[in-house]
């Protein structure tokens, strides 16, 4: 995966034809500008001669090229970075859905959209930076080779002038790259804490804290404010210095144009040549702006090619042998980000069919557990296998439709609720019937079985009614939620505390379709009650990382320890 500086030069390349035509035009732009002044004082030195009348009216073509190279040079750069931003946030917005799931947690929702929004559209002006950077140079070396070829002392003076031009400059990159990376991570930030913010509005709301959430949110305000500062001022420090410079830089220019006018070195046409290339020369702004702009570029690809380092998970191309969902952990561990086991050598055999409730206290690993057991993310070491192939080697399509997962908060996708519920199903199962009715079959054997299409039929257009227009209870969308997983598990269902909105007598309606007929499919079932294990066919009990038993949760009742990580509910049935 490209570094900073090779995403930039990737992002170049993305704008494709446009770089080239930008270049072209602003090629010619620079030549016209180059050549203005050498025309006009020759049609200077004719008006006073006696001269040709033509020259006037070349002068009067070159501002013609000028002005339409201008405008053309616009439209390029608009067209070339548009598509190159467009690549890059496709590129990552793909690479992002492809990384498991601890690797998107790494940032913050916000900072990544933050860098799919703003640092990516900074990174797709490269080509345009690029191209504009290096044309924008060409008017001041080109006036130093034309001012040379007029009179060689006037080429010196302006060319010292220019050194000194770009020392100033080179240390302007230097910090305002530092300044403008402070700015862009601190905004990120803070749009990361304040989507996580929003997503908890009624929490806040209801505990008063709102000033306090404030707070947090702009904690980094300041760190924004500074780096925004430091950046303005470096800016308005640089422009200060070749404000300062140029003039000066033009008088000496003059000024030895003068004198050597009075020698008889230069003709009145060529002074008012070297008056106009002095200008030229002096006129850093577009290099300036162009270094303006590749500092905020290169900084915004280092901050895409930051996530886009991030492997993503290899795929396999096997098949699913027969079988019924035999599940088996070999040494399975899994390590927090500061080393700390969150699963340790975890030995666990699903039989085919059978159901497992996953138990433990706050800590254990069992929503790590559940994640491994469906390759939402793979172990740091161990195999996890389904019916006897290592998921790594399985083909994404036939994981994806053998396992199925429900959540306790599920984010529902799609936009309807018969989308949302057929969202794991091949577009065959999922599409409208033909028959006109609101649901495929399998979206409604599935809101079915999780006591949920009463509710969808109520709405105004039933499996079809928007999710946007879809108000929902927790327990309503924990039930589409569990409709999407029954939907979408062929051999494996996993259910990661996905009931815990539900009623009781709610619960014991899903519990019937979560269970199903011995041997239809295994299901794995994390749970904080003591009641879903008991209805289990065995229970995993993990603690600190380790499983301690797998047995059946009668058996399992009599140890005290066992007892204890549930709040208590009763005695086993």
């Amino acid at each position: 995966m490209p570094t900073g500086d090779g995403m930039f030069r990737r992002v170049v390349r993305d704008a494709g034809g446009w770089t080239a035509a930008l270049a072209a035009i602003t090629l010619t732009g620079a030549l016209a500008e180059l050549l203005l002044p050498a025309v006009l004082g020759v049609a200077v030195d004719a008006a006073l001669t006696g001269g040709s009348r033509w020259w006037p009216a070349a002068v009067c073509a070159l501002v013609a090229v000028l002005v339409a190279t201008d405008t053309l040079a616009d439209l390029a750069s608009g067209y070339g970075a548009a598509r190159a931003t467009a690549r890059l946030r496709e590129r990552l917005l793909r690479h992002l859905f492809a990384l498991d799931v601890r690797a998107a947690r790494r940032h913050p929702v916000g900072d990544l959209v933050g860098r799919l929004v703003g640092q990516a559209a900074d990174a797709g002006q490269a080509g345009t930076t690029v191209v504009l950077g290096a044309i924008a140079l060409l008017p001041p070396l080109g006036s130093v080779v034309a001012l040379t070829l007029i009179e060689p002392a006037l080429g010196v003076t302006l060319l010292a002038g220019l050194v000194l031009l770009a020392g100033l400059m080179r240390a302007f990159v230097t910090d305002a790259s530092a300044a403008t990376a402070g700015y862009q991570r601190a905004l990120n930030s803070i749009a990361g804490r304040l989507l996580e913010s929003l997503a908890g509005a009624r929490t806040i709301a209801a505990a008063g804290t709102h000033r306090r959430e404030a707070q947090r949110v702009l904690a980094a305000l300041p760190e924004l404010g500074a780096n925004g500062r430091r950046g303005w001022e470096l800016l308005a420090r640089a422009s200060a210095r070749t404000a300062a410079v140029a003039p000066l830089l033009q008088l000496g220019v003059v000024a030895v144009g003068g004198y050597a006018l009075t020698a008889g070195w230069l003709t009145p046409g060529q002074l008012v040549s070297a008056v106009r290339y002095a200008a030229i020369g002096a006129g850093l702004g577009a290099v300036l702006a162009g270094l303006n702009r590749l500092v905020r570029s290169r900084s915004g690809a280092a901050r895409v090619a930051e996530v886009l380092a991030y492997p993503v998970p290899t795929d396999g191309d096997r098949r699913l042998p027969a079988g019924r969902g035999a599940l088996r952990l070999t040494a399975v561990s899994v390590y927090a980000d500061d080393g700390r086991p969150v699963l340790d050598g975890v030995d666990l055999t699903v039989p085919a069919g059978v159901t497992v409730a996953v138990v433990g206290p706050s800590g254990a690993g069992k929503s790590t557990l559940a994640a491994v057991a469906g390759r939402l993310h793979d172990p740091d070491s161990g195999e996890v296998c389904l019916d006897g192939v290592p998921l790594p080697r399985l083909r994404p399509d036939e994981l994806r439709r053998a396992v199925g997962y429900a959540f306790d908060r599920p984010a529902l996708v799609g936009a309807t609720v018969h989308d949302a519920i057929g969202l794991a199903l091949p577009r065959d199962e999922a599409a409208p019937p033909a028959d006109g009715s609101s649901a495929a079959p399998a979206v409604r054997r599935a809101a079915e079985a999780a006591a949920v299409a009463d509710v969808v039929d109520r709405l105004p257009a039933g499996f079809r009614t928007p999710l946007a227009d879809t108000p929902l209870s927790g327990g309503e969308a924990q039930r589409l939620g569990l409709a999407r997983a029954f939907a979408g598990a062929d051999r494996l269902l996993i259910l990661d505390d996905a009931t815990s909105s539900l009623d009781t007598v709610t619960e014991h309606r899903i519990a019937r379709a979560v269970t199903g007929r011995p041997g239809e499919r295994t299901r794995l079932v994390v749970t904080h009650r003591a009641a879903t294990a008991a209805a289990a066919d065995l229970v995993a009990w993990l603690d600190g990382g380790r499983l301690r038993a797998l047995a059946p949760h009668r058996r399992l009742w009599a140890d005290p320890a066992y007892r204890a990580v549930f709040r208590t509910d009763g005695a086993p049935r």
